[in-house]
Order: C-alpha cells, then sequence, then structure tokens
C-alpha cells in the first residue's frame, strides 16, 4: 500500500523592503522617544509629589508595545513567515492606541484647559534665564519639559500616520499574493 505524502505550498508574501525598512526605523524611533519622554514625565511627577495623569503610562505602555511590534517584525521577517494579517491586526490595535494618545496629548498641548504650549509660551519661552544660577537650571528644566511635550506630539502623530500607512501596505501585500 503506498504511501502519500501531503505537503501544502507556503505562500510566500512580497514585502516592498526599502518601505519596510523606513518604516521600522521611524516606527521604533517614534516608540522609543515617546516611551523614554512619558516615562520621564511619570518620574518628574513621582519626584515632585503629583499625580500621574492617565496619558503618562497609558503612552509609556504605547511605546514599549510599539517597540515590542517592531521586534516582532524583524523576527517574523528573518524567519520568512512575515504575515500580513498578523500586520493588519497588529497595525490597527497600534493605531487605535497612538490615536487615543494623540488626541490626549493635542488637547494637552493645545486645548482649553490644560494648554501646556501656552504656558510654556507665557512662563519659559518668553522669560528667558541665562548665567550659573538655580533660575537658569530650572528654565532649562521647563525649558526641556515644553520641548518633550511638542517632541511627544509630532512623534505620535507621526506613528499615527505610519501604523495606518502599515495597513495599507499589508493589505496590498496580501492582495498582490492572491
Amino acid at each position: 500500500m503506498p504511501t502519500y505524502r501531503r505537503t501544502t505550498a507556503r505562500r510566500r508574501y512580497q514585502w516592498p523592503e526599502l518601505q519596510l525598512n523606513i518604516w521600522l526605523i521611524t516606527v521604533l524611533a517614534g516608540s522609543g522617544t515617546c516611551l523614554g519622554i512619558f516615562a520621564w514625565f511619570m518620574a518628574v511627577q513621582t519626584q515632585l509629589k503629583l499625580g500621574i495623569p492617565w496619558l503618562f503610562p497609558f503612552m509609556t505602555v504605547c511605546g514599549a508595545l510599539g517597540v515590542i511590534f517592531c521586534l516582532i517584525i524583524l523576527i517574523l521577517a528573518a524567519q520568512r513567515f512575515l504575515l500580513p494579517g498578523i500586520i493588519i491586526i497588529g497595525s490597527f490595535l497600534l493605531f487605535t492606541l497612538w490615536l487615543t494618545g494623540l488626541i490626549e496629548t493635542g488637547l494637552q498641548l493645545y486645548g482649553a484647559q490644560a494648554n501646556v504650549n501656552s504656558n510654556c509660551q507665557n512662563f519659559v519661552s518668553n522669560m528667558p534665564f541665562s548665567g550659573n544660577t538655580v533660575e537658569a537650571l530650572a528654565w532649562l528644566t521647563q525649558n526641556n519639559i515644553c520641548n518633550c511635550w511638542k517632541a511627544a506630539f509630532a512623534f505620535e502623530l507621526v506613528n499615527t500616520v505610519f501604523y495606518f500607512w502599515m495597513m495599507v501596505m499589508s493589505w496590498q501585500v496580501h492582495r498582490d499574493a492572491s
């Protein structure tokens, strides 16, 4: 009696390497930057014995998830097992999380009630200190906090757009393989 061997053909997906590499570098940089900024914000709030707004741990987790997602993509790509379905689902989840963080950061930075940007203009940018004084050191720290808010908002915007781009790119890869 002959033995039949069942073989399954593995579907090959052709990912645009340059776009994937640009995406990975950008999202990894944005995720790492936001992870660091919001973790530092939490450390500052703790040092000042102030409450920690929900945005800070939320964006710290989003940054960590973004880094982990990039590492998973690198591992799957190295094993030639980068499936569009996995990337679409992961990108959609992270897109939703980053969009939530972007909206809240925008409200805190430019909103009517919290308006961090206006406070930075009034109390930091328009009142520079210099010299070897405690006031100058305090001003530098405040200026750093203001710049971190702006950088976090910019990287959140970029990462949100890039996660949407990855969903579109994954769908195209899936469609081309069919």
